[in-house]
Parts: structure tokens; C-alpha cells; sequence
């Protein structure tokens, strides 16, 4: 059973390949994303991004967030979930222009499209 803060370390660890494979599978085995539990344990940036991250598929489904993801506020430092938004300068201006809303209220940057092919 694929866990949200999973995907959330693999967010922070910049392993693309592998956030979209654990999205995919914890997608298809979460019936209702509000009912999602929050991450266990004290590492408050893994919340942060899994909050994010669950408010994140929450809006594309048309399903309302878990409740303790509206507890969870933004991180102290921008978070860039692609490595080569530190290398290039227009990649990084758009994910920080146009990320989708639940990451960057959390200042979580992205491009626009992350994780749609999930």
C-alpha cells in the first residue's frame, strides 16, 4: 500500500519517475481522497508537501481535500520539484508563475502540468 508521505519524499528527493509511478498506483487504490490519512511522524516538510500534494489531486479530481490539509501551512524555504529549475532560469519562472495553486500557496514550484499524466 502506497503511503501519501511516499510520494512526498520522493517530491522532496527530486525523483520525478518515481513520484509519478507512486501517484499512479496510490490514485488507483484511493477511492476518496478525503478520507486520505496525514503523513505519520515529526518531518514537517514531508506534511507540507503532502498536503500539498493531496490538495493537488484532490482539485483534479473534483473531490474535496482531507480535512488536515487546511492545518498545514507553507514551507519556510521555496521548494523547486524539478532539479533543473535551479539550472534554468526561464524553466524556474514559470513553475514559479504558474504552478498549480495547492504548491505554490506552500511555496512548492512545479511546472503547470505536474503529475497530470498521473
Amino acid at each position: 500500500m502506497i503511503r501519501l508521505e511516499d510520494i512526498a519524499r520522493a517530491a522532496i528527493d527530486g525523483e520525478a519517475l518515481r513520484v509519478r509511478s507512486l501517484t499512479q498506483d496510490w490514485l488507483a487504490e484511493t477511492a476518496r481522497i478525503s478520507q486520505a490519512p496525514p503523513p505519520s511522524g515529526d518531518d514537517s516538510m514531508v506534511r507540507v508537501v503532502a498536503a500539498a500534494l493531496v490538495e493537488l489531486f484532490a482539485l483534479r479530481r473534483g473531490e474535496p481535500p482531507p480535512e488536515w490539509a487546511a492545518g498545514v501551512g507553507p514551507l519556510d524555504t521555496p521548494l523547486y520539484l524539478l532539479r533543473s529549475a535551479a539550472v534554468m532560469p526561464r524553466l524556474r519562472r514559470l513553475c514559479e508563475l504558474e504552478s498549480p495553486e495547492p504548491l505554490r500557496r506552500r511555496r512548492i514550484y512545479a511546472p503547470p502540468d505536474y503529475l497530470m499524466a498521473a
